[in-house]
């Protein structure tokens, strides 16, 4: 093979794995709803995992929703909860419950969004665990304690 052949055949198995590696990388954005403002972005590959928790208004405890990445969407995978009680799903047919110290886990989630509509800060923070930070939506979206509004998470 001449040196200019295989110079084409390193051009495209390179370009190749370029567009492959690049179409497997996307971003998780947060917007605010109500204005289209972009509140942060964050470079995730496909199946990374971010969780979003917050302290539950009814029974008071903490529940941690973990998602993970794939095509272009964003699915459940894991609640971390701490009581079931109003507001809080009973184990419905096909999940798993777990446990975990004293939290109990529920998986086996069949659920996936092409964005997540969250209203955050009207009882308690919201708190984003991405990429190995631990970030405050209430001050990511700038609203005083007490205070809410609406955002908007899509992986594109």
């Amino acid at each position: 093979m001449s040196n200019e052949k295989r110079n084409l055949v390193f051009l495209f198995v390179l370009c190749s794995l370029f567009f492959v590696h690049c179409s497997k990388t996307g971003f998780l954005e947060i917007r605010n709803t109500q204005t289209g403002l972009t509140l942060g972005r964050w470079t995730l590959d496909e199946y990374a995992e971010f969780a979003i928790e917050f302290i539950h208004s009814v029974n008071m405890s903490p529940v941690r929703e973990t998602y993970q990445l794939k095509d272009r969407k964003i699915l459940l995978q894991r609640v971390r909860l701490y009581s079931f009680g109003a507001g809080m799903s009973d184990l419905d047919e096909g999940l798993k419950l777990s446990r975990d110290k004293d939290a109990m886990i529920i998986c086996g989630f069949n659920t996936s969004f092409n964005e997540l509509n969250l209203i955050i800060g009207t009882f308690s923070d919201h708190v984003l665990f991405i990429n190995n930070e631990i970030i405050s939506l209430r001050e990511l979206a700038g609203i005083p304690a007490g205070s809410n509004t609406h955002i908007t998470l899509q992986y594109r």
